[in-house]
């Protein structure tokens, strides 16, 4: 996409615009109806295009034609030339979308500054699109543990397919990392990645956001799925997309073409939706606030992203790639982390996943002073508590228990965090509380603990 594509009814006039431009440095191509002309640009989008706006012997004029660049192709500037123009003709160009407007006679110097400035802009928006796919293509996903590896191992066999996925989750989990992990490894890798944030846009402008709008002040104003064109579509949170919305995005994925706000032409895409969800979606259908046909429109290939709590062995892997990351993006101290704090990481409660564990190495980072490791004392649930460091105040449910009875109930819940930090695996479970392991099997059993599979991952429980 580095050239020129000259459409004009008169060849002399093609011919003329040519030669300059390929005097200036320029690729040129040349089309003399309106039907060559698109069949150019099927062939290989050009980086600019100069268009007549009256075009003889053909079913469409440059105005048609701007409509339908301006749809399917929003990054390439088109110039408009007529001899004969006027006011009227010229709005009526940028209010669809032209870039600027010549009239006939032209200034040769008029024409190359113009030309000059069009291809700036093409690539300056070239640039922009590199940078979202670079930003897309660097979300990278993280862990070793047994429900991180049956996570990207369904992620792996989707990725070059068309087909929807519905990813599933608690809040913070890294469901949009997983989507951009998709679309980084498919063969849209190039194209956009847009993601539609359904809770953060205010009903009454999700219409008009998604699908754009048609004003005859503004002319054309491309919405979010126009952008999408050949990538991604990631539908962020669905179940708070308003109910209209939804029947309006159930025909978009069944025609894959709708009709912007205020227009009256349907515009055509091609893309690939990603979803996903926190809640309950079956429940959201049951309690009438989502729509069962674009449920199973969107869920052919449902995935689950486990929450934090599941891959615990993951949390030191993910803590020092967040340290690396601050580093290089802020320029936060490059630190380590202590075994102690490690495994303090390990056995703190974490309802905002990974999303709470960046947080919290990010507030470490900041607040902390020294380059030396991060020490226990220094995460908020051991210097929030109120009291003298060191000091340890008994929760409601051990001061309340005979010893005995407190006793086995801190043991249990000790040795079912400890399995859970080791991801069920009871030979490192046991060398680290300082067992045996066939005694820790008899603990375990006299406590009522087992281990049960879930979501890829072994993890520990009272038995029931």
């Amino acid at each position: 996409m580095s050239d020129i594509l000259i459409t004009d009814d008169e060849a002399d006039i093609r011919s003329l615009i040519s030669d300059i431009l390929e005097d200036e440095g320029y690729r040129t191509r040349t089309a003399g109806t309106a039907e060559g002309c698109m069949k150019s640009i099927n062939e290989e989008v050009p980086a600019a295009m100069i268009l007549d706006i009256w075009l003889k012997d053909s079913d469409m004029d440059g105005i048609d034609i701007l409509k339908h660049v301006r749809r399917d192709h929003p990054d390439v500037p088109v110039i408009i030339i007529s001899g004969h123009g006027n006011i009227e003709i010229a709005v009526a160009a940028i209010k669809q979308g032209a870039y600027d407007y010549i009239e006939k006679p032209f200034n040769i110097d008029q024409l190359m500054v113009v030309v000059g400035r069009a291809m700036e802009t093409a690539k300056l928006r070239r640039e922009n699109a590199d940078l979202r796919r670079k930003d897309a293509a660097s979300a990278e996903m993280i862990g070793q543990s047994p429900a991180y590896r049956g996570m990207t191992s369904q992620l792996k066999k989707v990725t070059n397919s068309n087909g929807r996925v519905m990813l599933t989750g608690p809040a913070g989990a890294g469901k949009e990392v997983a989507a951009r992990w998709i679309h980084s490894n498919s063969n849209r890798a190039g194209a956009p990645f847009v993601t539609v944030s359904s809770a953060s846009i205010e009903p009454e402008r999700m219409e008009t956001v998604l699908f754009g709008r048609e004003d005859p002040e503004r002319g054309v104003e491309p919405g979010l799925l126009e952008q999408a064109h050949e990538g991604v579509l990631y539908l962020d949170e669905v179940a708070d997309m308003p109910l209209a919305t939804q029947g309006k995005i159930l025909r978009v994925l069944v025609e894959q073409a709708f009709q912007r706000v205020g227009g009256t032409e349907k515009v055509r895409v091609d893309l690939r939706v990603i979803s996903s969800t926190n809640r309950d979606l079956q429940q959201e259908i049951r309690a009438g606030r989502f729509r069962e046909e674009l449920f199973h429109r969107l869920n052919v290939v449902p995935i689950e992203v486990p929450a934090l709590e599941e891959r615990r062995e993951d949390i030191p892997v993910l803590a020092d790639y967040f340290i690396q990351s601050l580093n290089k993006a802020q320029g936060l101290p490059l630190r380590e982390l202590s075994e102690e704090t490690k495994a303090l990481l390990q056995t703190m409660q974490w309802p905002g996943n990974v999303r709470q564990l960046r947080n919290v190495i990010e507030r470490v980072l900041i607040l902390g002073e020294g380059t030396g490791p991060i020490e226990p004392s220094e995460l908020p649930s051991a210097s929030e508590g109120g009291g003298d460091q060191g000091e340890m105040t008994l929760s409601g449910s051990l001061a309340g228990l005979p010893l005995r009875e407190a006793r086995e109930l801190f043991e249990r819940q000790y040795l079912m965090t400890q399995i859970n930090r080791f991801g069920g695996n009871i030979s490192r479970t046991a060398a680290f509380v300082g067992m045996e392991r066939s005694a820790l099997h008899r603990k375990l059993k006299s406590l009522g603990v087992v281990t049960a599979s879930r979501g890829g991952a072994r993890v520990a429980k009272v038995d029931s």
